[in-house]
Formats: structure tokens, sequence, C-alpha cells
């Protein structure tokens, strides 16, 4: 049976008679339509489905907190996924440009480089920024081989000192330091290489023919800031679980949240990144990381190679560097030290 109206065709907002006599007759309208005050239908709405789906999973921000090392206000950042984002964060927190920022510490204002931010943060770490202080230039004259220095980076195009051999030609001069950024080598500016390629240029330099290096120094840091173990944050507030928690920070892709390295894992980066020191005369914990992720679940030389070729094929690892990576890995796999 026909119920309600129904639209003529070619005369829109018209109604045809009512088949049943009057509108008084006919049965009420059907639940379906409704009319508009101009006398058109209108679509009533949609039932809601049927169970309502659930509330979608809200994932926890994670908001970390940050100081200028030399003396600041705290700063809250959140939403980045990278070095590079994550300076810029804390560069707008404090109202400065992110190329003033040299490196990061983790809980700890003291440039101290066994608490340099690399490529995880625990998610109660809190973050310190060293700035640019003064430039300085220092002539060196390579007496020996070796000049002493390991070079790091901070992943945003600044490789800086990380350690200074003792005894070593650099160890020599005094105003020379841990944390100088290596702005230029004799007037040539280095600012985007990476470490290894400064380590590179630096270990090609002919012997006994003097060079300058231009060094960036972070400011100094004021002794009344404590060495920081934990955030306060708010309960809740940038919590994932367990504090063994790490936000990783990767160079491609998005940063994600994963439990801390195993005993095995720290064991094995650390052997590596000794490697790293000898062969290339870098230090990079992030780099020993990734080199160790790559090759935990390998069961020969070649197939470690080929996946370290498919991450790092950048670096032309040589054989030998590999041989021994593969054995320090395996060593530790074995309960070695």
């Amino acid at each position: 049976m026909l119920q309600g109206s129904r639209r003529k065709q070619g005369a829109p907002g018209q109604l045809e008679p009512m088949l049943n006599g009057s509108s008084q007759d006919h049965p009420p309208m059907s639940p379906q339509v409704q009319v508009q005050g101009s006398g058109e239908r209108a679509p009533a709405p949609e039932p809601p489905p049927y169970p309502p789906p659930p509330p979608p999973c809200t994932r926890p921000r994670l908001v970390f907190h940050t100081q200028l090392a030399h003396g600041s206000p705290t700063g809250r950042i959140e939403g980045f996924t990278n070095v590079k984002e994550l300076y810029a964060k804390i560069a707008e927190v404090f109202d400065i440009s992110p190329s003033e920022i040299l490196f990061c510490t983790l809980n700890s204002h003291k440039v101290d480089m066994q608490k340099l931010l690399g490529g995880q943060i625990g998610l109660e770490d809190f973050i310190f920024a060293h700035v640019r202080g003064e430039t300085k230039e220092v002539e060196v004259t390579k007496s020996e081989d070796a000049l002493g220095l390991t070079i790091t980076d901070n992943g945003t195009g600044y490789a800086f000192i990380k350690r200074i051999k003792e005894g070593s030609i650099i160890d020599h001069l005094k105003t020379v330091c841990v944390g100088d950024h290596i702005e230029a080598i004799n007037d040539q500016s280095i600012v985007g290489c990476r470490h290894y390629e400064v380590a590179k240029m630096l270990k090609e330099l002919p012997k006994a023919t003097p060079f300058t290096l231009r060094l960036v120094e972070p400011k100094k840091a004021f002794d009344m800031i404590g060495l920081r173990t934990k955030s306060t944050k708010s309960a809740g507030e940038g919590r994932m679980g367990s504090g063994r928690e790490t936000l990783r920070l990767r160079s491609k892709g998005l940063a994600t949240v994963q439990e801390a390295p195993s005993e095995f894992e720290e064991r094995a980066a650390r052997k590596v990144d000794d490697l790293l020191e000898s062969y290339m005369g870098i230090r990079d914990v992030e780099l020993a990381t990734t080199i160790v992720e790559a090759g935990k679940d390998k069961t020969t030389p070649d197939d470690f190679a080929e996946a370290l070729d498919s991450v790092l094929g950048d670096f032309a690892f040589p054989d030998v560097f590999l041989f021994d990576v593969w054995g320090a890995i395996g060593d530790v796999r074995n309960g070695g030290i």
C-alpha cells in the first residue's frame, strides 16, 4: 500500500492528491520519511550502527622536558620523529634557531659523552640542549699519522669531538676540548658532513704540514644545575608502559616506542662502537646499535654483510671490519666479554 505523498515528476515542490481522500483519512506517515516545511521529503537520519563501534584507541602523548644546558627555564616538547625535528622543537620552545644547537645530552647538563643523545630516548629522560658558544681557531701540525681525535656527529650536519686520546697531538693543545664542533678545516666548511667523512679528511691530511681547525665550543653550563635522572611528569603523561621503554629515533621513517636494548644488545653495541673507533676514528652508539640489529639473527658472515649493506651501504665498510664485527657479536652471543 502506498503511504504518504509522492512528488510528481517534473513538478518539484508540489504534491499529488491523496489516494485515500483527504489527508486526514490517510494512514500515519511512514517513520522512514519526513516532510519538510516546504512540503518536500527529507531522508530520515541513518540509524546508528549496531552494535556501536568501540571508541578509537588513542595513543598517549609522549611529552619530554628540556632545558638549555647553560641554564634556562624548563620547556616541554612533543611530536618529533627524528633528531632534526627534535632540535626544531627545542629551538621553538626557546626562541632560537635550530642551527644553534650543537648536541643534546640526557639527564645531565654537562658535556658528558656517556650521556649523549643518540638514537634512543628513555620515556622519562630529561633533555639538555648544548648551544653554540665561542668560536676559536687552532693551528695543528700533524707530526704523527693519528691526531688522537674521535669524531661523532649530531645527526643534523654538525661533527664534533667525542674523545681525545691521552698523550696525542690534540691532547697537547689545551684549547681543543671534547664537545667542540669542528666547523672548518683550513677554512673549508665541513658543516653538513658526516662524522666518518670528517675523520677521513683529518686522516688524509699530510704529515709535517700545519693546518687550521675552526672550532665552536658549547656554551658553558652552570654548575648549580643538578644532575637529572628523571623528568617530573604528571600522572599518565607520556607514559607508554614499563620504564624500560624508549623512543627510538630513526634517520628514515617514523620514530617508534620499543623496549630498551637487551643486555646482549647493549654489550654488543659497545664492542662494535669500539671497533668503529679503531677502524674509522668515529664513535656512534646509534650506528653501532643498527649494526648489531642487522647481525643479531644472522647465521653466516655473508648474510650479515648482505643485511648490513642493505641498511648502511653508504658507509662501504671494509671486509676486515665486517669480519671483526661479526666475531664481536658472536663473542657476546656466546657469553664472551
